[in-house]
């Protein structure tokens, strides 16, 4: 599967607006870009979608910058991929009622149909709150990897 530089540091830029902001401070695109080496012309632009789709506040003025707009537990991951890019959980194909017996059709019955519920469920049931601890998670058990024992 193939996901687009939009949806994932669109997702990336979501999270650390979210770890960032915990205290209620905002988080300016700049220090986004700078600690995710994003480009912050092109954070800019995703940053509008996710205004757009309503998981972000932008904040003027001296300080400003981005906040969640709710709290992270209650963005569903399926909001995200939808808000960025609608076609991700969309259908794969359109079924054609001349070919409904052929293997083709099995085929996007019996594997696409359930690889796209199955990917429906699983980012209906993920919020951003759960990918957070898990980044975190994932996080703490590489930085155990490299420590030294002398």
């Amino acid at each position: 599967m193939k996901i687009s530089t939009r949806v994932e540091l669109g997702i990336v830029a979501l999270a650390d607006i979210a770890i960032n902001s915990e205290k209620g401070d905002t988080v300016s695109s700049s220090e986004i870009a700078a600690r995710q080496g994003i480009s912050q012309k092109y954070l800019e632009q995703i940053i509008v979608g996710l205004r757009q789709g309503g998981f972000v506040k932008g904040h003027k003025g001296l300080g400003g910058g981005y906040k969640l707009a709710r709290p992270a537990n209650k963005i569903k991951l399926s909001e995200i991929l939808n808000a960025l890019d609608n076609t991700i959980l969309a259908d794969t194909y359109e079924e054609d009622e001349d070919n409904s017996n052929t293997i083709r059709s099995s085929v996007n019955s019996c594997l696409w149909d359930k690889f796209n519920g199955y990917m429906r469920r699983f980012s209906e049931q993920m919020t951003l709150s759960d990918l957070i601890r898990e980044c975190k998670d994932n996080t703490e058990d590489k930085e155990q990897y490299l420590m030294y024992y002398i």
